[in-house]
């Protein structure tokens, strides 16, 4: 635990990559095995799980240093990090006590599951307080720091998976790239995990993954990029981007976070089980419905929805929408130029009978009827004269559906994480609205002591109604100058929270306006972002709840469900689960 806890520190004190790469190949080197894995799993984005809630932490360490719960807030808000202002709060270590310090409590798995594991499986509240105040006593405020970000788990160190890879293809003697594919699919739960993980003869894990290609913003006319010919333009979907992959009789469904999915859509992981072995499939998760995209919305229901049961699967059916195909017949294919690429996955797509999916406007008509819902589909290419013609696709995006178009050059093979150059995207102008800032919260980290945080309302009928969050666009200097004038016109504390006298108007951006029911105000924008400080608009010239309104992406009825529901019993009851 001591060497991870010098790691976290030494880390933190560096923003050179180099210098994080030579601390982390200095680790890998020297840890045990088992050690190893937790590391790896933590520094390279692993989930974490929390042990004991934030709000009882808050209070165990306000009772344990003997201040207020408000005392405790305030120095949260000027520090910025709850696990450093608890740490720093505590009563200092006491010699001797039943806890043992830090440098001997062995390594950092075996000081997890003696510490942490143990506070997350005590169900009884009063046991759990016990275990935690036991280990402070036996802390110094460094050590207490990194022990209350597993506790809670937010453990982040700054580094990023690719940065961790580089790190391990040092010490294992492969190529990064190797290391990161090797990364994406790893268990790491024991030492053996770790060994083989670095273990330059490995083989390769059946059902992992590549890492996926991503696509760099367009900021620049597409002219800039010479002939329109020599690029292949799609739609940019939104939905959840994914690879399916399929390989020793298994099918496996990734998405961009490499999360397995396939319990979630099992009506696709299902339709895959004919696939041929070896076949890699790059795409997006969307949910369509005779022969209509549905919002994200719609996605994210089924997302989040573990077990889904056979209604789910009825009313919101999934389809993979392939546009890459990175392995057939086991041959990887990421080096074959892009165009090659897709002629082999066209030639799949027919053979196998998969639809090209046009998402068409809102209120045209179909090109061809609306049938039942296909577990695959394939993603258009189209086919423009010029970059006029891709600028004028683009214009039609939101009322398609979907964010923009992606730009990919023909002769580019499928790349690692973000390379500009091949694969650019387009994404459509965003909306936006005039708001008046009512609260604010303080932030974290480099702005711990400032209300960065905002919240953004419109009128409607003569009062602010909230309709966003926001704390990104404005520059140091706005921060500091927009902290002063929410201290001084403040109305309310609700906690962290401040209410103001409306007085500041930004303009915001986003992506889309949605109609919600969860919001007080009717409506959902979504990724809300600062553009500009309105300092030429007083709060009465703010947007309205109508002018969001108005932005509302079109909609159209549902269609009605492509088959009756099953009644319960039958096979795809047996197969999908019972309804709830």
């Amino acid at each position: 635990m001591k060497r991870f806890t010098d790691l976290s520190w030494r880390l933190d004190a560096t923003t050179k990559t180099s210098e994080k790469e030579a601390l982390l190949v200095d680790y890998f080197r020297a840890v045990p095995p088992g050690d190893g894995a937790v590391a790896v799993r933590i520094l390279s984005g692993g989930r974490q799980s929390r042990a004991v809630s934030t709000s009882l932490l808050r209070t165990w360490a306000a009772e344990a240093a003997g201040i207020p719960d408000w005392l405790v807030e305030e120095c949260y808000a000027h520090v910025g990090d709850l696990a450093e202002t608890l740490a720093l709060l505590l009563p200092e270590p006491v010699a001797g006590s039943g806890a043992e310090a830090a440098t001997d409590w062995g390594g950092l798995a075996e000081c997890l599951r003696g510490t942490v594991d143990s506070v997350r499986a005590e169900a009884d509240e009063g046991r759990k307080r016990a275990l935690v105040e036991e280990v402070w006593r036996g802390l110094g405020p460094a050590e207490r720091i990194v022990w209350h970000k597993f506790l809670t788990g937010g453990l982040r160190l700054g580094v990023s998976r690719t940065l961790v890879a580089r790190a391990l293809a040092v010490v294992a003697g492969v190529e990064p790239a190797e290391m990161l594919e090797r990364l994406v699919a790893a268990r790491l739960e024991t030492a053996e995990d770790y060994l083989e993980l670095l273990d330059p003869t490995a083989a390769t894990t059946s059902r992992r993954p590549y890492p996926f290609f991503l696509a760099a913003p367009l900021d620049e006319p597409p002219a800039m990029l010479g002939d329109v010919a020599g690029w292949q333009v799609e739609w940019k979907w939104d939905g959840v981007r994914a690879q399916l992959v399929r390989r020793g009789g298994e099918t496996a469904l990734w998405t961009r976070g490499e999360e397995l999915v396939g319990p979630q859509f099992p009506e696709v992981v299902a339709a895959a089980e004919s696939f041929p072995d070896g076949t890699v499939l790059d795409g997006e998760l969307l949910v369509v419905r005779a022969g209509r995209q549905l919002g994200f919305n719609m996605l994210s229901k089924r997302l989040h929805r573990k077990a889904p049961t056979r209604r789910d699967i009825a009313e919101l059916p999934v389809a993979f929408l392939a546009y890459d195909l990175l392995e057939s017949d086991g041959v990887d294919l990421r080096d074959e130029p892009l165009g090659q690429r897709r002629r082999q996955l066209e030639t799949l797509a027919a053979l196998r009978g998969w639809p090209v999916f046009e998402p068409p406007p809102v209120g045209e008509p179909l090109p061809s009827p609306a049938r039942d819902s296909e577990p695959f589909l394939l993603s258009p290419v189209l086919a423009p004269t010029d970059w006029a013609a891709v600028t004028s696709a683009r214009a039609t995006a939101r009322d398609r559906g979907v964010e923009g178009v992606m730009l990919k050059r023909q002769d580019g093979p499928y790349g690692v994480a973000r390379t500009r150059g091949e694969w650019w995207k387009w994404k459509i102008d965003p909306l936006e609205i005039d708001a008046v800032l009512i609260g604010a919260v303080a932030g974290h980290g480099r702005r711990a002591g400032l209300h960065t945080d905002y919240t953004f309302g419109v009128w409607d009928d003569g009062r602010l109604v909230k309709i966003a969050n926001a704390y990104s666009g404005l520059t140091d200097e706005e921060l500091t100058e927009v902290d002063r004038i929410i201290r001084m016109t403040t109305l309310e504390k609700k906690g962290p929270w401040r209410g103001v006298t409306p007085s500041l108007v930004m303009q915001l951006a986003f992506e889309r306006v949605a109609e919600s029911t969860r919001h007080a105000s009717g409506v959902a924008v979504r990724f809300p972002r600062i553009v500009r400080w309105r300092k030429d608009k007083s709060p009465a010239e703010a947007g309205t709840l109508a002018d969001l309104r108005a932005l509302v992406a079109p909609v159209e009825p549902l269609p009605p469900l492509p088959r009756p529901i099953p009644p319960p019993g039958d096979r795809q009851t047996r197969l999908w689960g019972e309804d709830e």
